[in-house]
């Protein structure tokens, strides 16, 4: 009996203790709200834009063909240098020009060495002319007087005609050689062009673009040697068949291209007439400022104003960004709220919503380092 009571005492006391009510706890400190700037999603009317994809091409552009038949003795270029006017491009082999160069020049000089003998042929033929006249007018007064026969009248007569033909004729070989000489000078000028046809040169100032020849190869007339871009580009934009008609020439464009970061102003200069049939659009060009690093073939888009529009807009600040995803803090109740939002354009710091978020929505910006989903947040007001 006595064992037992030994046994039983502390577990009693166990269960006494474990009987007790626990002590109320002390209220713990409730965290700080964080102190927060907040904007108001709001409705703004923005320009509506049409944004148009396209080229940068050169404003003029000379593709460089010989004019003879002749192979290539020197090439001066090469791509990516810049040439002025009148610049010699690639020199053809000049033998066979030459040759008739100097053919001409040596027939031009044969007329010329023959000019003063004909000079002096037309002096004795009008020297004898004049005898014969003289002659001719004192028989006629002889045979006035009946003081020489019909015979001797005759004969002077004749040699009047005679002397007054090969003057004629010797004056016609004369003019003659004025003609040819006239004619020889032509040719010399024609050979001397044609040879200056070996000399290829630079029709304007610019940049080579494209190089297909070198020395040794044979030069065809029209066979395509080199592309010479002048400096000035533009824009070709594919526009849309439906936008067309809010697009006119002067129309200011915002302009943006790969490898410049920065929004380049600009006019539209020129809207093609036609229609591709296969994509439906228009091309319109759009002259560019003189820009450094501007080259054929940069990829371009142009954003043209067509009216205005609608939109809810926050400022870009508050929008956080990971991955794919957008996403804003929202002030309400006290709590901030992690939002995904679709984001729309964009204009200087305010940026387009286009779900998630709705107008009179409070908005955090900017978003305090650290800030969390469902932290207390009090809005300054």
């Amino acid at each position: 009996m006595m064992k037992h009571l030994l046994f039983s005492v502390p577990f009693f006391l166990l269960l006494a203790g474990c009987g007790e009510p626990p002590e109320a706890p002390s209220n713990e400190a409730q965290p700080q709200a964080i102190r927060v700037n907040a904007v108001t999603a709001s409705t703004q009317q923005w320009p509506s834009i049409y944004e148009a994809t396209g080229t940068v091409r050169a404003r003029t552009s000379a593709t460089i063909a010989a004019k003879w038949m002749g192979y290539v003795r020197e090439v001066s270029v090469q791509v990516g240098d810049r040439v002025r006017q009148g610049q010699l491009l690639v020199a053809l082999d000049t033998r066979d020009l030459d040759a008739s160069v100097n053919r001409a020049a040596a027939a031009r000089l044969q007329v010329r060495n023959a000019i003063p003998e004909a000079d002096s042929a037309v002096a004795a033929a009008k020297a004898n002319l004049d005898l014969a006249q003289s002659t001719f007018r004192r028989m006629k007064q002889l045979y006035d007087k009946q003081s020489i026969s019909d015979q001797e009248f005759d004969e002077a007569t004749a040699k009047l005609k005679a002397t007054q033909a090969d003057f004629e004729m010797t004056r016609a070989k004369r003019t003659e050689l004025d003609a040819k000489l006239a004619q020889t000078d032509q040719e010399v000028r024609a050979a001397q062009v044609t040879r200056s046809y070996a000399e290829v040169q630079a029709p304007f100032s610019g940049i080579v673009t494209a190089k297909s020849v070198e020395p040794g190869n044979l030069a065809a007339p029209g066979a395509p040697l080199l592309t010479i871009e002048r400096d000035g580009y533009r824009l070709e934009a594919s526009v849309e068949e439906s936008k067309l008609s809010a697009i006119h020439t002067g129309q200011p464009v915002s302009v943006t291209l790969d490898g410049i970061d920065r929004t380049i102003d600009a006019h539209v200069s020129e809207i093609v007439p036609s229609v591709d049939a296969a994509s439906r659009a228009y091309i319109v060009k759009i002259d560019l400022p003189a820009k450094t690093g501007l080259r054929s073939g940069i990829f371009g888009r142009a954003r043209f104003q067509l009216g205005s529009r609608s939109v809810l807009a926050i400022p870009f600040a508050a929008v956080a960004g990971r991955g794919q995803l957008q996403s804003v803090f929202v002030a309400g109740n006290g709590f901030a709220r992690t939002r995904l939002i679709t984001l729309g354009d964009k204009i200087k710091d305010q940026v387009e919503v286009l779900s998630g978020l709705s107008a009179g929505e409070m908005v955090i910006c900017p978003v305090p380092q650290g800030l969390a989903d469902g932290a207390h947040v009090e809005v300054r007001p």
